[in-house]
């Protein structure tokens, strides 16, 4: 199974372990092309023997051969979007069956995809099966040519909030104290400087902040940022289980693999990666530890997620940075309103499992 980085390695939990069940006697190879995809595959399954990471090479035809060659799979499973030209090739050459599963294409994505016909479409071509998160992402898989296309729902609504992180996150939020939090989780380059400056123009000391930027090589920047706009930071990496004091206005979560603990901690959260024209990131696991859910305007890559979420009542776009602050103040501001949306969202997340059984389905002939 190849997934990328962290999203899509916490994301493939569920079918890995279902697959580890439902085959005892086999080895599941877990690759990666991020050194923190590796690290997030590790903690996942760091007491499961049966789980071996590598990375993945680079799409060389060369190299994917002599890596086939090597592990002999008997099956390659692709997660989201993950649609390498020579993986494809090499595993027709070898016949090795390919699914591609989890799967999303936004419109951007095809686009760029039909402009290069002799490398994708071939490629989709190739695939035994396809299972797509939504019928819109089923619909622009079947224009690219792939056979065998299934729409499965998304896996991510299968991943369960793990109760030590839950109870990591009741013990994080005694740290932070009382007052009310809100976290904008999964920030990107750009966003950070944005919510920080809505955030001075609300000025409420009351209420604490908490930043989680995306990617851990960016930690270090963001901190410079709060410090630049004389806000009294404080960082999960080096507050241990000191007491947070009323005077720091903005906690930092700046380690890997706690987000759920983060979610846990808070009252509001906003979802990164959608102020800006990112296209989002996954809201789900905010829903399913039941909180409300603030989104930006730019949700492209989970658009079908964001409308139901918002259909449901569990998630709220917000036009920019200042419409966030306000609408996070108040639903802060107002108990009642939060909690209701809080189990909204839980209901939103908890309806829209069954994809790891439905992609299980597809992948069981191929097995066998």
């Amino acid at each position: 199974m190849h997934a990328v980085s962290v999203g899509e390695t916490r994301a493939a939990q569920p079918l890995i372990d279902a697959l580890l069940a439902a085959y005892p006697t086999h080895t599941l190879l877990l690759t990666h092309m991020t050194p923190t995809g590796r690290a997030t595959g590790k903690a996942l399954f760091a007491a499961q023997p049966r789980v071996v990471q590598s990375y993945l090479p680079y799409d060389t035809g060369w190299m994917v051969r002599r890596f086939l060659r090597h592990f002999k799979p008997k099956l390659c499973v692709l997660m989201e979007t993950e649609v390498w030209p020579n993986v494809m090739a090499q595993c027709a050459q070898q016949g090795v069956p390919v699914a591609l599963v989890n799967a999303r294409l936004s419109g951007r994505s095809l686009a760029k995809a039909l402009r290069f016909p002799t490398l994708f479409v071939e490629a989709a071509k190739a695939m035994s099966c396809v299972a797509a998160q939504t019928e819109s992402d089923a619909a622009r898989i079947r224009q690219l040519g792939a056979p065998a296309v299934h729409v499965t729902g998304s896996i991510k609504f299968d991943v369960t909030p793990p109760p030590d992180m839950l109870q990591r996150g009741a013990m994080l939020r005694q740290q932070l104290g009382s007052r009310p939090i809100l976290v904008c989780a999964n920030t990107r380059d750009g966003e950070e400087a944005l919510i920080l400056d809505a955030w001075l123009q609300q000025n409420r000391p009351d209420v604490l902040l908490m930043l989680v930027p995306r990617h851990p090589q960016r930690f270090n920047d963001v901190a410079q940022m709060i410090r630049a706009r004389s806000l009294h930071l404080a960082r999960r990496s080096t507050s241990g289980d000191a007491e947070i004091g009323v005077d720091v206005r903005v906690f930092l979560g700046d380690t890997m693999g706690e987000m759920f603990a983060y979610y846990a901690a808070c009252d509001v959260a906003f979802v990164g990666g959608s102020l800006l024209p990112l296209g989002g990131h996954n809201l789900i696991e905010a829903s399913a530890v039941g909180k409300p859910v603030l989104i930006g305007p730019h949700t492209f890559n989970f658009a079908d997620a964001a409308d139901n979420a918002i259909a449901a009542g569990g998630a709220l776009r917000v036009a920019d940075a200042a419409d966030l602050c306000v609408q996070a103040m108040r639903l802060l501001d107002d108990a009642a309103t939060r909690i209701a949306m809080g189990e909204r969202a839980r209901h939103f997340a908890q309806q829209h499992g069954g994809a790891t059984a439905r992609t299980m389905a597809l992948l069981t002939p191929l097995i066998k």
